[in-house]
């Protein structure tokens, strides 16, 4: 069986497009449960990259899965986490997520957040797997968002 190579670089303007494609696909399978498309479905992408950083993560040259983050004054934001179908349950979000904290750690950040779906429960146990907590859990008028935080600590 052929190893899998893995290289993660940041994404460029032309990279958008492929952005949305993966992201559409990765949140395909919430559309049933919520009745309508998850915010990342209907992004902007031609702005966002050139708003926000996006990390690719590529297997064997095909773009796996996805990162994006924002730096906040005070925090780091995962705005979103996208794995591609044909991909998932590699671990690749969890990867993601460590690199994401890294960055965090590196740019200063003693805190990361991100939020989900409420109904998106394998989300949340995941990320309660990977040490966030939640803060609070707000209603966003298409759902109830669930706001989580990880405090960060400097190796050494």
């Amino acid at each position: 069986m052929e190893e899998t190579r893995l290289e993660l670089r940041r994404a460029e303007a032309t990279d958008a497009a492929a952005i949305r494609d993966l992201t559409r696909s990765a949140y395909a399978k919430w559309v049933p449960l919520i009745g309508r498309e998850p915010k990342p479905m209907s992004a902007d992408y031609d702005a966002a990259v050139q708003a926000h950083r996006f990390d690719l993560l590529l297997a064997n040259g095909v773009l796996a899965a996805l990162i994006e983050t924002i730096a906040e004054p005070d925090h780091l934001l995962v705005e979103n986490v996208a794995v591609s179908p044909d991909f998932q349950g590699r671990g690749f979000g969890r990867r993601l997520m460590a690199h994401a904290e890294a960055l965090a750690l590196a740019a200063g950040y003693g805190e990361i957040r991100l939020y989900t779906n409420q109904r998106f429960a394998e989300n949340v146990a995941l990320y309660r797997k990977l040490g966030y907590r939640v803060d609070r859990e707000e209603d966003v008028g298409v759902g109830i968002a669930v706001q989580m935080s990880k405090r960060l600590q400097e190796a050494g």
